[in-house]
């Protein structure tokens, strides 16, 4: 009697293939319940913090001035530079954090580094994109700014956003690794970015020679770039896509290409 013939071989990798959105999926509900499900509120406060950060700079701005930089209204005004802003941070600060998150699963050898920050990126961005859409629908809808909205500028501003936070944030979860201390350094760099992404003001207004140092910011690009989907007439001539773009590129194979490398290596110890 003869003895069936072996499957083929080539099956095997197409079964591992095949778990990986498996993989995601699982780590994407881990995520939700560790990050949002222990808190009181969860998902409620991703969305207080911004529209507590915008109302309070509104009332405290309009009181001191009368209009705001460009239109109207304070609170739009302030939205468009903020909220792109804290997707940046949100995002980029969860992908530095993927590995250390997730060491314990990458133990295991159907899970990857590749699917712990696809993972993260996923569950940080579509709170993110939740969070903008209630906070600027609020403003549009209830507040009603007089304002006419360019949609591919403000998708190009977001996905400039996303790309830039996602490359950050790659080389970082690499230097967080293999340096602990980078995290600490890292945090301290960034306090001021507040101050410096052109939230309460506008680019054009900062001399010479400083607003030469503030271009290199990529943020103030974005923030111009949404801003210029949000105010028809404001024609933003120092923004470049290309700046922040090549940042995101450069970045994101450098840090891929490191934790490929290393990764294992530096959890093996």
């Amino acid at each position: 009697m003869r003895t069936p013939p072996d499957l083929p071989i080539h099956l095997r990798p197409q079964a591992e293939i095949s778990t990986t959105p498996r993989a995601i999926g699982a780590l994407v509900l881990r995520e939700i319940a560790t990050t949002y499900g222990r808190s009181p509120g969860g998902y409620l406060w991703a969305v207080l913090e911004p529209a507590a950060g915008i109302t309070l700079l509104t009332l405290v701005f309009s009181i001191g001035f009368r209009t705001p930089p460009l239109g109207t209204s304070f609170a739009l005004f302030y939205a468009a530079g903020i909220l792109p802003l804290m997707m940046y941070t949100d995002v980029s600060t969860k992908l530095a954090q993927t590995i250390q998150f997730s060491r314990a699963l990458l133990t295991y050898p159907r899970i990857t580094f590749l699917d712990a920050l696809i993972a993260r990126f996923i569950l940080s961005f579509l709170t993110q994109m939740m969070v903008h859409i209630i906070v600027l629908g609020f403003i549009l809808i209830v507040l009603k700014p007089k304002t006419t909205l360019d949609f591919s500028k403000i998708g190009q501003a977001y996905l400039l956003t996303l790309a830039l936070a996602v490359g950050i944030g790659t080389l970082n979860s690499f230097l967080t690794l293999a340096y602990p201390i980078w995290h600490t350094a890292w945090s301290i760099l960034n306090r001021p970015l507040f101050l410096v992404s052109c939230v309460f003001f506008i680019f054009e207004s900062v001399p010479q020679p400083y607003s030469d140092y503030l271009w290199l910011n990529p943020i103030v690009h974005i923030a111009g770039l949404m801003r210029d989907g949000f105010y028809p007439f404001y024609q933003p001539s120092y923004v470049s896509i290309v700046y922040p773009l090549a940042i995101a590129a450069l970045t994101t194979m450098l840090g891929l290409f490191l934790l490929n490398r290393f990764h294992r290596d530096i959890l093996d110890k």
